[in-house]
């Protein structure tokens, strides 16, 4: 029988994990405090421990240091209720198993128990802290996943591909990968692929001789060699052309190159970190990306959630922004009503999180008071209201219901009804994900009903 121990100053926690892992078969013990379970390490030790990060004495991420140095093998679970990257971070690099951010799924907890008693599981590899900040912050369970794989990729060189619609801070987690990596005091140079015109493209990142076109008039390093024992950024990857791909390709393969207009090789050392907001797979199927650079970058890939999937994290965002805004201007900072808080957080964001950013620098030259009210926001954001909407299709009913009786037509209730139940029933099932239990009840509808109505309809 596995051991498990927990430990967490909140009795709740450890009552409710300590019932569960029993359940599941486990030997649990918990502790109230981090000295108490090192005091029991003495005599014994567990196959798994879970630990708070905060808590009164010890922390948990000292706990773990310590268990690192003594007892070595033992897989560490870190609990805790500040969700931001730097507690993910410090949570792998003090040689946590795993980071489980409160409040947490019992089943995603029970999971993470079961992988960590597995052979092989539980193999502790990060060390060192890292002092620099990083400017990610995010609550949802999307943003978890991305801070967990910037853990996971602390100390390695491995190339990665990070994806995500534009605007949604790519380069913030290159840049935060670079910081927690080998290369942290070398250089990050970062280049947006589409932004350069592709016939200087390469010279751009590969630097060129004296003489080699019109106007060089000097030797210049490119971002190859600018980035030499660092990392270089290659934003909007999938931008560039076929001729600089195969290129690209043998110079991530010999990490060397020629200059344009040059003889002698450069060699450099350099990471690769990749990024796009293009469906990479689809141009790999229609030929206009190498699939095999397309497999030297993407040898891990992140994907970063766009802000209409994270919307719990706008309150956090907007006051990162409003106070960041407001220093900038030398202004007081100004702060969101609920009603525009609820607005900005029922708003699409297709810009996303610079989007977000841009609107809390209107807001802070455009308020007049330093409470914003909904009035006071952009008339992107307000769009049209909820009641106009009602009476846009209220009114287009009325309009057809009236071209219909003109037409002469009759049965206008049974024909209008079954279209209108067949928009709510492919609206609720694409809403739900084709979860038809969870339809029928945002529907108000028992699942026979729905199921019923999907056969009338020729839906099913």
């Amino acid at each position: 029988m596995y051991k498990v121990w927990i430990v967490d100053d909140d009795s709740s926690i450890r009552w409710v994990l300590a019932r569960s892992l029993r359940a599941e078969g486990f030997d649990v013990s918990d502790f109230e405090d981090a000295e108490s379970a090192l005091s029991q390490l003495r005599n014994d030790s567990p196959d798994v421990l879970m630990t708070d990060i905060r808590m009164p004495g010890m922390s948990g991420l000292d706990l773990a240091k310590n268990i690192r140095a003594d007892h070595v093998g033992i897989p560490v679970i870190i609990m805790t209720a500040h969700t931001d990257l730097d507690s993910a971070l410090a949570s792998y690099e003090s040689g946590a198993f795993e980071y489980l951010p409160k409040p947490f799924d019992l089943d995603e907890a029970l999971r993470l128990v079961h992988r960590a008693v597995e052979p092989g599981g539980g193999e502790i590899k990060l060390e060192d802290d890292p002092n620099d900040e990083v400017n990610i912050i995010g609550e949802a369970p999307a943003m978890q996943e991305v801070f967990r794989a910037i853990g996971r990729l602390a100390k390695s060189n491995i190339n990665v591909m990070v994806c995500g619609q534009s605007g949604t801070g790519k380069e913030l987690v290159a840049n935060a990968l670079h910081q927690h990596s080998p290369r942290a005091n070398k250089a990050f140079v970062a280049i947006n692929i589409a932004a350069v015109p592709a016939e200087l493209l390469e010279s751009e990142l590969f630097g060129h001789e004296k003489g080699a076109f019109t106007g060089a008039q000097a030797q210049r390093k490119g971002r190859f060699e600018q980035a030499d024992g660092g990392t270089l950024f290659l934003d909007e990857i999938g931008e560039m052309s076929a001729d600089l791909q195969t290129r690209l390709l043998r110079v991530l393969s010999d990490r060397r190159f020629y200059r344009v207009g040059g003889r002698d090789l450069v060699s450099v050392d350099v990471r690769v970190l990749a990024a796009t907001n293009r469906n990479l797979e689809k141009q790999v199927a229609a030929g206009h990306f190498r699939e095999d650079l397309y497999h030297r970058l993407n040898v891990i890939r992140i994907d970063i959630p766009s802000l209409s999937e994270r919307t719990e994290d706008i309150p956090l965002l907007a006051k990162r922004f409003l106070r960041t805004s407001a220093d900038e201007l030398e202004v007081e900072m100004k702060v969101l009503s609920g009603e525009a808080l609820t607005r900005m957080m029922s708003y699409d964001w297709p810009g996303n999180v610079r989007q977000l950013e841009n609107i809390c620098r209107w807001i802070t030259v455009m308020a007049p008071a330093k409470s914003v009210s909904l009035e006071d926001l952009p008339k992107e954001i307000l769009g049209a209201s909820q009641e106009a909407v009602t009476q846009d299709w209220e009114s287009a009913l009325s309009k057809l219901v009236r071209q219909k009786l003109n037409m002469g037509e009759h049965d206008l209730i049974d024909d209008l009804s079954k279209r209108f139940e067949s928009i709510m029933l492919k609206v609720a099932l694409d809403y739900t994900q084709g979860h038809r239990q969870n339809a029928a009840k945002v529907l108000g509808w028992g699942r026979n009903t729905l199921t019923r109505k999907l056969k009338d309809l020729n839906l099913d």
